[in-house]
């Protein structure tokens, strides 16, 4: 038995040596179907194949894949093990170059790509600070989202800014500290 895997975006399949997963046999179309690998799971879309595509022997025309299904093109029959998608990030050694990582401004640190910008994220790895413009971002499945490092590419956190209060004056202070009431005399 021999295992195939998919790589993320749309995988073609078919006789035609173009496609990504190449069938040679009689009963496959020469673009028989389309395996769509993303970080949902994998979707099948028929692309009006002479003699089918059938999912658990019942024909379809496009469906989520799972699991311990039995997927069938024309007599070309496979099953699905996994719809996971795997991403692998690979580490890489980053060289501290010296250069200054953020500018400083009346107590606040600003991105030196973008100058306008505060730094709101830290690397984890390399200690790169960036601000949102900055950080890659790869959506996962359940809607949360991995930040990544623009110099390593390993996880880089939020970082915790500090609210700068804006100074009060005299009467300020005095509405937070005293509550006077006004209004008529009393009769």
């Amino acid at each position: 038995m021999q295992a195939v895997e998919l790589r993320l975006g749309v995988n073609r399949v078919g006789r035609d040596p173009e496609c990504e997963l190449c069938i040679e046999h009689s009963t496959v179309s020469s673009l028989h179907c389309e395996l769509s690998l993303s970080a949902d799971g994998v979707y099948l879309h028929d692309c009006g194949s002479t003699n089918g595509t059938f999912l658990n022997g019942e024909p379809v025309a496009e469906a989520w894949l799972i699991p311990g299904q039995e997927l069938r093109f024309g007599d070309v029959e496979l099953y699905v093990e996994s719809t996971d998608a795997r991403i692998a990030i690979p580490d890489r050694e980053v060289a501290d170059t010296g250069e200054q990582k953020a500018i400083e401004q009346d107590g606040e640190l600003f991105c030196v790509r973008h100058p306008d910008r505060r730094i709101t994220f830290k690397c984890t790895k390399c200690t790169e600070v960036m601000c949102n413009a900055c950080v890659g971002i790869v959506k996962r499945q359940g809607g949360r989202a991995l930040y990544l490092c623009r110099v390593c590419h390993s996880p880089a956190e939020r970082m915790m800014v500090e609210q700068v209060k804006a100074k009060k004056g005299f009467l300020g202070y005095l509405q937070d500290t005293v509550r006077l009431k006004f209004g008529g005399r009393p009769k």
